[in-house]
């Protein structure tokens, strides 16, 4: 179910909402727990018995880390094993297969070694096998025992708005909310509003660009000029900023009406002067989780540069990876595992030395790796982004044919919102309009109910259109 849907904003939201606040306190949690499930099964009924059997299985290793002192180790080691045999089967192994494949084939070989496997990928596997790998590793790093519940745990992984595509929630983080929390009319209000503007980031912008995007990267790149080819880049980097922030929005503003507090997951990534800082503004919650569960324990800069450099290569390898089964998300991974490096030898001092030069390096890196990021088939990325430099020629198609008013406008907007040139959504509409209007809360609130009525309109006008990281 989408957050940008009728049925979610008109039907499931309003439920939840009422049954939630109309429940007693103690009941509240269960609430939340079984509607979650609801929300889950929406989107495809045979896969929530997965869904289910893993927050089980999960739990049994979190009792048994919980419980024992001298195998806790062990414990973990099984808990995260079966995780990640979770992750590959579903997501990996037809990748897996294929390539093995297609090695024997170039090798000579007269038949496929394995047959060929049609797995289809569970909603939401990588961000909820990645939140009960949080959950146990937060439980082994506690010297004290606490008191698990089953119910707690299913309901900080299954917790709806952040089940399907996130933030990525620490265990730590909000099995104390979960426990006990307390909800109020100023941080619900808050919530809504937090809400619309990710709704209006995802509908308005997002959807707007991603049209453009698909018009213009379902050519042949040959076909197209460079100007052309950067209109398409420029309209994804905005698609899939707009996309996922609004997402988080929405998440972090849902949550907040139920008295939850997620951290953010965006920060203005587009504003940063180099990879380095790019990674510390984007997609927070994924970038800190390996850093925290995967570069950290092995061994992060503690063991000299080359140790480091290796460690920085598998982290962005396996978050290319993560991702999707692709060599265009692996290649991803790697392209920017690789200015991360070679900012790390010398480049970062010097591109702190002029900001505008740091920020134009960090976003044609950004950018070209993003083509990698939208076209899964690896050569035609590569011819894409070759096409990014090659001169133009009579017959390939122009800029000007994919530009009317409303891609001009809707372009403009999200340059001003993403690019250092711009300001934040919330900024905008909760710091700076308050100085000119002062605090005209009823001039406000009619603003964001204006976007909320506009965004419907465009939901009910226009088709399907799933947010990016759904298939993630």
């Amino acid at each position: 179910m989408l957050f940008s849907s009728l049925t979610f904003l008109f039907v499931f939201l309003p439920i939840t909402l009422f049954l939630y606040y109309l429940s007693p306190k103690n009941w509240k949690n269960g609430i939340l727990l079984i509607l979650s499930i609801l929300f889950f099964a929406w989107g495809g009924v045979s896969y929530t018995f997965l869904f289910i059997a893993s927050i089980f299985i999960n739990f049994f290793f979190a009792k048994q880390i919980n419980r024992t002192k001298k195998s806790r180790k062990n414990w973990l080691i099984a808990g995260i094993a079966t995780n990640v045999t979770l992750l590959v089967t579903f997501k990996y192994l037809t990748f897996f297969i294929g390539n093995i494949n297609l090695l024997f084939f170039n090798l000579g070989a007269s038949a496929t070694l394995f047959p060929e496997l049609k797995i289809m990928l569970p909603l939401g596997i990588s961000f909820y096998t990645f939140h009960q790998m949080s959950m146990l590793w937060d439980i082994y790093r506690r010297e004290d025992k606490i008191d698990l519940k089953l119910s707690e745990c299913a309901l900080y992984v299954a917790f709806f708005p952040q089940l399907i595509a996130g933030p990525i929630v620490r265990y730590k983080d909000i099995i104390l909310q979960i426990q006990r929390r307390s909800e109020s009319w100023e941080l619900f209000t808050k919530g809504a509003e937090r809400f619309i503007i990710g709704l209006a980031k995802k509908v308005i912008i997002a959807n707007t660009m991603a049209a453009l995007a698909d018009e213009i990267f379902s050519f042949n790149p040959q076909e197209l000029s460079a100007s052309a080819v950067w209109l398409g880049t420029i309209a994804y980097t905005l698609q899939i900023y707009f996309d996922f922030s609004g997402y988080s929005d929405m998440a972090i503003g849902l949550a907040n009406m139920f008295g939850f507090r997620l951290l953010e997951n965006f920060n203005l990534p587009y504003t940063a002067r180099s990879i380095q800082e790019f990674w510390r503004r984007w997609h927070i919650s994924l970038s800190t989780w390996f850093r925290d569960y995967v570069y950290i324990p092995l061994g992060g800069n503690r063991s000299g540069s080359a140790k480091t450099y290796f460690n920085l290569s598998l982290v962005f390898i396996l978050t290319g990876f993560w991702h999707g089964a692709t060599w265009s998300f692996v290649f991803w991974g790697v392209f920017h595992g690789f200015f991360l490096i070679i900012e790390r030898i010398g480049l970062a001092k010097l591109l702190s030395k002029y900001a505008l030069i740091g920020w134009a390096y960090t976003m044609t890196v950004v950018m070209i790796g993003w083509i990698f990021f939208r076209i899964e088939n690896f050569s035609t990325a590569l011819e894409f982004i070759q096409q990014l430099f090659t001169a133009q020629t009579p017959e390939q198609i122009e800029l000007i044919y994919f530009i009317n008013s409303e891609n001009i406008l809707i372009l403009i907007v999200g340059i001003c919102f993403a690019a250092p040139i711009g300001l934040s959504w919330n900024t905008l509409l909760f710091e700076k309009f308050n100085i000119f209007i002062g605090r005209q809360v009823m001039l406000r609130q009619t603003l964001l109910l204006g976007l909320f009525l506009y965004a419907v309109m465009l939901i009910n006008a226009n088709s399907y259109n799933p947010f990016i990281y759904f298939k993630f």
